[in-house]
């Protein structure tokens, strides 16, 4: 009998070898991030994918994508698979998720694919559920298992979402903010509003081509919302240096552009947000808000590194507000702790309650 325990043992060992290494991905509209069971955080690449029109084949993906946006010739344009976290285009997501599977893998030749948990955004629909399914089967995963994003992010900052007891996240992500009440393992209140990274990017582009006459590109901006964007004024002011065309002249020309003037392009946004979080705030169960008000919320995603914006929402709520560690990685984290005991996590899972319909 000792001698058959010890050859099954053996078999299995084998047999595991062939298995691929689960994986957890927070699919974001501005930077999706891998984690491999046993090895944490291997990936973290734009959410970009530069295509050739002329002969529809992909020519890079992520970094190498990203690097070249804005400088491609006609024909090669980079685009972004995902807009407000959702699949905007199935075979460019497909192609991107199998690229980001086998990178993650590595070289070594597995006889199955990886289970693998992807993070979405909350109020995410049963088609738009498919369509995320579809494409990390179609890139190889056996499984695949979707956790709504503040849920993940509430898990990887390590709050107590099983419990009876009121938590809430604010994750800012690139095309998405959710917003999200949790208790008892689910989501009481929850709202998503398409104010969040790139629409900042958008208000800095904006405000720049109004008051200075000058036309920046997406990647511009991004980089001045990160070195000088903020909600407060601080103690060192910031500043940022763009170049970019003369409206005018059609000349290239340069500025220097404050936080002030990115506070300025910004305010708008940022007051819109506040008012979301309010209204899912007066429309949470009286008992949970009560937790919320002594445990506070927390911030999570890209969005929450701008400068005094926890600070910010405090004041206007009348709640204290903190910022996560690590804010970027708080959903990706998430994806791996559920990775660990999926039996534990299943129910807070997005489950399909029905069967798929075309007529949907």
């Amino acid at each position: 009998m000792e001698r058959v325990v010890a050859l099954v043992k053996s078999i299995l060992g084998r047999f595991s070898g062939l298995m691929s290494d689960d994986i957890g991905i927070d699919l974001g509209t501005a930077n999706t991030l891998v984690y491999v069971n046993g090895k944490g955080i291997v990936i973290n690449e734009p959410s970009m994918v530069a295509v050739n029109q002329k002969t529809g084949q992909v020519v890079a993906i992520g970094s190498d994508a990203k690097n070249m946006l804005g400088r491609t010739p006609a024909h090669v344009v980079a685009v972004q698979p995902l807009v407000d976290g959702v699949i905007s285009d199935f075979e460019v997501t497909e192609e991107m998720l199998g690229y980001l599977i086998r990178k993650a893998q590595g070289e070594k030749t597995r006889l199955f694919g990886p289970r693998v948990v992807i993070g979405v955004p909350s109020g995410i629909t049963s088609v738009e559920v498919r369509a995320v399914q579809d494409a990390a089967r179609d890139a190889s995963a056996r499984e695949v298992f979707i956790v709504e994003e503040p849920m993940a992010a509430a898990i990887g900052i390590r709050l107590p979402v099983r419990t009876p007891s009121g938590s809430m996240i604010i994750d800012i992500g690139g095309g998405t903010t959710d917003i999200g009440v949790i208790s008892l393992g689910g989501l009481v209140n929850a709202k998503n509003v398409r104010i969040a990274g790139d629409k900042l990017n958008e208000d800095i582009i904006n405000y720049v081509r109004a008051e200075f006459k000058i036309l920046i590109g997406k990647k511009s901006a991004e980089e001045l919302k990160i070195r000088a964007a903020s909600v407060r004024e601080g103690d060192i002011p910031l500043e940022g240096t763009i170049r970019g065309r003369d409206l005018v002249t059609g000349l290239p020309r340069e500025v220097v552009i404050t936080e002030a003037d990115i506070r300025e392009a910004i305010g708008s946004s940022v007051d819109r947000l506040i008012d979301a979080v309010k209204e899912v705030l007066e429309t949470t169960p009286p008992e949970i808000l009560s937790d919320v008000m002594r445990r506070g919320i927390y911030l999570a995603g890209g969005g929450a590194l701008i400068r005094g914006l926890g600070e910010l929402l405090g004041e206007s709520l009348g709640i204290p507000v903190y910022v996560a560690d690590d804010p970027l990685t708080a959903v990706v984290r998430g994806t791996g702790m559920i990775l660990e005991d999926i039996d534990l996590y299943r129910e807070l899972l997005i489950t399909q309650s029905h069967e798929f319909s075309p007529t949907e």
